[in-house]
């Protein structure tokens, strides 16, 4: 009973840790992307993260949402239109906009055993909630929503084919 509760209670700092990275990513992202994406973005990472989250035990995930982020930017952004019709990118808040991003690259894109998609859309919605607008959770859960059908769609097509 007891190594439970401490398996809990890590699973639980776990969890509080990677909100908090997070929040520095969509923080992150959030001065690139007003800032036209003229500065660096590592810069820009690496100086919330010293600001905000010293000492934060696995900045790892962090660089591997950025750089997975970056790397995929086209791509992400284009699955956010297609999944937004009705809103196109640029006129999507600037906070909507990169809240999406983080949670499109981790349902796409991050092992499903670190993050799970449903954890990826609940991240998404919180960071939504916390720093959006009104309705900017409702709209984060509907966007991603439709993007994991997708993915569930095409997953569960491939199996039929295989």
């Amino acid at each position: 009973m007891r190594e439970l509760r401490l398996l809990q209670r890590q699973e639980s700092v776990t969890m509080a840790t990677r909100h908090l990275i997070r929040s520095i990513i969509l923080q992150s992202l959030y001065e690139w992307d007003f800032l036209k994406k003229e500065l660096d973005l590592v810069k820009i990472v690496q100086r919330n993260l010293d600001e905000f989250g010293p000492g934060i035990d696995e900045p790892e995930f962090a660089w591997k949402i950025i750089k997975g982020i970056a790397e995929h930017l086209p791509q992400i952004d284009g699955i956010i239109s297609k999944s937004a019709v009705e809103w196109p990118l640029d006129q999507i808040t600037i906070i909507d906009r990169n809240v999406l991003r983080i949670g499109v690259y981790e349902i796409l894109y991050a092992d499903p055993q670190e993050v799970p998609h449903k954890v990826a859309i609940n991240e998404s919605i919180e960071l939504a909630k916390n720093y959006g607008g009104i309705n900017s959770g409702k709209f984060i859960n509907g966007v991603l929503g439709t993007v994991l059908k997708q993915v569930e769609q095409l997953e569960t097509e491939g199996k039929s084919k295989g």
